[in-house]
């Protein structure tokens, strides 16, 4: 099964880190990043799409990151 999750965060160096996390975990990219102005907070955000194969049933009650 293919497990899908989408990383956001500020822009910053902790959004790096989250998809460098991801990465090490097995996680693939999947498509472009982006990249956007959030008016709410006056920062601009990142989100990147990763997915992973796993051999696992689906569950709405999975922890995706602990995947």
């Amino acid at each position: 099964m293919k497990l899908y999750r989408l990383l956001t965060e500020d822009d910053t160096a902790a959004f790096c880190h989250k998809v460098s996390a991801a990465l090490a975990a097995g996680w693939e990219l999947y498509g472009s990043p982006g990249y956007a102005f959030d008016h709410a907070n006056g920062v601009m955000r990142c989100a990147q799409a990763v997915t992973k194969e796993v051999k696992a049933q689906y569950s709405p009650d999975m922890k995706l990151g602990e995947q």
